[in-house]
C-alpha cells in the first residue's frame, strides 16, 4: 500500500497561485494512477484532476481547465497540482488520491475508484 501526505495549501487572494504537493511513500509510486479532489463545506467531494501512471495522460474538471496543472515525478514519488488564477469558488480542502486498479483506463475521476487518500490541505481564496 501507499501513504500520501498533502501539503502546500494556504490563504491567497483571487487571481493568485498556489502549488500543492503530495508526497508518497510505501509501494512503488508509479504503480498508481493519481488524482486530486476537493471538498468545500457542506458539499460532496468533487474531482479536480487526474494523471496516468506514466504521467503522459491528464484530465481536468471543467471548472479548473486552463487554470490548474497536474503533474507527477515518479523518481521523487511526488504529485503536484499547480493552481493559477484562483477564484473564491476554489476554496476547499484538497486531497490527493491513489488508485491501484487496472481497468483499462489511464486515469479515474470518481472518488470510489481510488484506494488511498492524503489527509487534505486547506485552500482558501479571498475575494
Amino acid at each position: 500500500q501507499v501513504q500520501l501526505v498533502d501539503s502546500g495549501g494556504g490563504l491567497v487572494q483571487a487571481g493568485g497561485s498556489l502549488r500543492l504537493s503530495c508526497a508518497a511513500s510505501g509501494r512503488t509510486f508509479s504503480s498508481y494512477a493519481m488524482g486530486w479532489f476537493r471538498q468545500a463545506p457542506g458539499k460532496e467531494r468533487e474531482f479536480v484532476a487526474a494523471i496516468s501512471r506514466s504521467g503522459g495522460s491528464t484530465h481536468y474538471a471543467d471548472p479548473v481547465k486552463g487554470r490548474f496543472t497536474i503533474s507527477r515525478d515518479n523518481a521523487k514519488n511526488t504529485l503536484t497540482l499547480q493552481m493559477n488564477n484562483l477564484k473564491p469558488e476554489d476554496t476547499a480542502v484538497y486531497y490527493c488520491a491513489a488508485a491501484e486498479r487496472y481497468s483499462g483506463n489511464l486515469y479515474y475521476t470518481r472518488p470510489g475508484e481510488y484506494d488511498y487518500w492524503g489527509q487534505g490541505t486547506q485552500v482558501t481564496v479571498s475575494s
